[in-house]
């Protein structure tokens, strides 16, 4: 039988080490790791890039808000992410899902509805959480669905964009010339479809601890 590879990515060890519990044991045809951050993640995937899903949280050190889940899809656009995460707002979940998550698990769902989740994904279907309404599109979906063609270098500018670097200050970053960020911006505007690098940044608000961050707050709360 095919073994199945899941990578955890997730901050907290304890919360790791139940989860891979939950999804391997006593299960050989599993294979679980785990990677404390998205770098861990990359080092994993460019070592071997053959996995069945990715499971990411969507608030840990270094990640605002979607941006997470935009530079994985986009680095690793044939593998599935599924975000695990505290945050049970109906919103987020919809945002993830228009982002490309192939699906959306609360943290405090039991073993059993884990489980349902991770086996509806890999069958490549979508898991939605059953007391999420996700509505029709509105305002903001078509942004989503924009946001969610950037290369990962264009999603890495643009949150540099939102922390106000210039683009000197973003090749140095980034180790490029300011002429390989022009051209990032040039295109990020284009795909975002604004007038301004203030119109850009104000997308990417969207998608960070701006317009999100109160849903995060009360979230965590809940979880």
């Amino acid at each position: 039988m095919t073994r199945r590879r899941i990578i955890i990515v997730d901050d907290h060890p304890l919360f790791r080490a139940a989860l891979r519990q939950t999804l391997a044991g006593g299960d050989a045809t599993v294979s679980v790791e785990e990677s404390g951050d998205l770098n861990q993640l990359s080092a994993s995937l460019e070592a071997d890039r053959e996995c069945d899903l990715v499971l990411l949280d969507l608030n840990m050190p270094g990640v605002r808000g979607f941006s997470g889940l935009l530079l994985v899809r986009a680095q690793y656009p044939d593998i599935p992410v599924m975000i695990i995460s505290a945050v049970e707002d109906s919103t987020v979940v919809r945002r993830a899902l228009e982002l490309g998550a192939a699906g959306y698990l609360h943290k405090s769902e039991g073993p059993t509805e884990i489980r349902r989740a991770i086996e509806t994904v890999l069958a490549g279907e979508v898991f939605v959480p059953k007391d999420a309404t996700l509505g029709g599109d509105d305002e903001q979906s078509a942004l989503m669905k924009r946001l969610s063609t950037l290369t990962p270098q264009q999603v890495r500018v643009l949150m540099m964009l939102s922390d106000g670097l210039m683009n000197k200050q973003i090749a140095y970053e980034l180790s490029i010339s300011e002429a390989t960020v022009k051209a990032h911006v040039s295109a990020i505007l284009q795909k975002l479809d604004v007038d301004s690098r203030t119109q850009a940044v104000i997308a990417a608000a969207r998608i960070e601890d701006g317009q999100f961050e109160a849903l995060f707050a009360t979230g965590a709360e809940k979880a």
